[in-house]
Order: C-alpha cells, then structure tokens, then sequence
C-alpha cells in the first residue's frame, strides 16, 4: 500500500496527541521512533496490538525506542483506550487523516466480501535521523513488539 520504503526520509509529522499535545517527528531527533498505523481503538486486533507494544515497552525504550500510535479516532477515544489499557505512549488522533494519508496507508480494503476505504495497519521504524528503517506491513498483532525487537 504505502510507497514509502527503508531509507525514505519519514514524512514530518504535525499531529496532536490524546491530550491535545502537539507531537512532530522532529521533537524525537536522536531517538528511533516506532510509528505504528491502526485501524480503530478497543477492537479486537488493535488492542492486541497496543497490549504487545505496552507488554514489552521497557524493552523498547532500553533499545532507544519511543512508541507513537496514530488512528483516525477522536482525542476522547484515545483517551480512553489508553485508560482502559494503560497504554504508555501517545496516541495521535488524525481525524482529518493528514498523517495517515501522508505514510501512505490510507487506501481501499476487503473484509466480508466488501471493498471499502480504511487504514492499513503497518508500522514504521524511523531512525534518529528521521530516514525510515523499516516499514512493516504484515504485522502480527499479538506479536508486534517481538516483530520491532527482532
């Protein structure tokens, strides 16, 4: 789906989180940010997915990692995701899809016999520098921190 590839320069970021803080790419120069795209708060494979990155987030940090979930949900349903679930990193909230649309993982999907437009999942690694390290497409949900730690 997306054209973005390892060794692109990450496309820069202008988003605010779940709490109404701004977050850009370039606050976290130096550091190796995980940028990881999801469907939709509180369902089933995205909560899998933020309990794998939760579960392991000690061992992402001590490898230099910051994690940064972005979705198409409201502040308020971030909110209360993280809440739920004690999720430790931010969550961008890109309603209007800017982000989104900007990694490329904005485009039409099938479930039920049905084509329809939707986020794809896929997780992004992106150097200190700001190039992208890795994009990961096929990502294992229940799996996900051990597929970044490998």
């Amino acid at each position: 789906m997306t054209t973005l590839k390892p060794g692109d320069e990450a496309p820069d970021i202008n988003a605010t989180d779940q709490k109404g803080n701004s977050i850009s790419l370039k606050d976290y120069s130096g550091k190796k940010v995980v940028l990881y795209f999801y469907p939709k708060d509180s369902t089933p494979g995205c909560t899998a997915e933020a309990c794998s990155l939760r579960d392991n987030y000690d061992q992402l940090l001590e490898k230099g990692y910051v994690v940064i979930g972005v979705s198409a949900d409201s502040q308020a349903s971030h909110q209360k995701f993280i809440d739920k679930y004690a999720l430790p990193f931010p969550l961008i909230s890109d309603v209007d899809k800017k982000v989104i649309k900007d990694y490329g993982v904005w485009g039409p999907k099938k479930f039920l016999g049905k084509t329809y437009d939707g986020i794809h999942r896929t997780s992004f690694i992106i150097s200190e520098g700001g190039v992208i390290e890795e994009v990961i497409t096929k990502v294992d949900t229940k799996k996900h921190s051990e597929q970044i730690l490998k």
